[in-house]
């Protein structure tokens, strides 16, 4: 029924208005719900110091959204979407951290986000706006998880590259008995900090599924923080480093 008539008078070279229907023959969106339109999202600066606030005290990006949806009353009344929240995360991240070659390492996760919509990466930053600690999955690792997560091995023991950072590979195995891999991360330091901050992003980007049995290599770190993120779960040492230390130190 809306609609609006206008016509060109050629005697003056103007647009008149001729006829004007406000009326609707639907209802239109609740205020409340505006933020749903692709053309009215944005987040409120009070959000924003909300989020920075909580972010700043190691607070994860899931628990934020649930606190602020709780005081608002619920997810769809906060006046933003959780897309919303993430895309601005990132941007924040992504203003702290430098040039160069952590720079690049994020343009090309993205770029592989952009491939493949189920890819996901995250990173946060030293108090110097350098890259602390990085985690990301491709859309197979995710699906993977899903099925094959009842055993989870956790090992960082890896350093070949030139930043001598650890890298963290979380894998498992399938049912035809093959090594199928989860995800990977480089992290600062091997402390109970950038482990707990690895296990909390793979928990959030694998839905919160938890695995039933996590195999680590014995580092007293990795157990406390894997007794303190999957207080649920079995932990078990890994075989391989368990006979590489009898080697290594038993007598001749």
């Amino acid at each position: 029924m809306a609609k609006l008539s206008i016509y060109l008078d050629r005697e003056n070279s103007a647009w008149k208005v001729c006829k004007v229907i406000l009326d609707h023959n639907h209802e239109l969106t609740p205020r409340g719900m505006m933020h749903m339109i692709p053309k009215f999202h944005r987040i409120s600066d009070a959000a924003k110091a909300n989020i920075d606030g909580m972010r700043g005290y190691g607070v994860s990006t899931s628990k934020i959204l649930g606190y602020m949806a709780g005081v608002a009353g619920w997810y769809s009344l906060l006046g933003f979407t959780k897309n919303d929240a993430y895309n601005y995360i990132d941007h924040m991240r992504w203003a702290k951290v430098v040039n160069g070659d952590s720079n690049a390492a994020i343009v090309y996760l993205e770029g592989k986000a952009a491939a493949d919509p189920m890819s996901m990466a995250r990173y946060n930053v030293t108090k110097d706006g350098m890259l602390a600690n990085m985690f990301w999955a491709d859309g197979p690792c995710r699906v993977d998880y899903q099925y094959f997560r009842d055993v989870v091995a956790f090992d960082s023991t890896y350093k070949k590259n030139k930043y001598q950072r650890p890298l963290v590979i979380f894998s498992g195995s399938n049912n035809h008995k093959q090594t199928t891999i989860f995800g990977f991360g480089l992290v600062l330091d091997e402390t109970m900090y950038s482990y707990t901050w690895m296990l909390e992003n793979l928990s959030e980007v694998m839905c919160n599924k938890h695995p039933s049995v996590v195999v680590t290599d014995g580092d007293d770190a990795m157990i406390a923080t894997v007794k303190k993120v999957f207080p649920e779960a079995t932990q078990r040492l890994c075989a391989w480093h368990l006979q590489k230390n009898i080697i290594s130190n038993g007598g001749e």
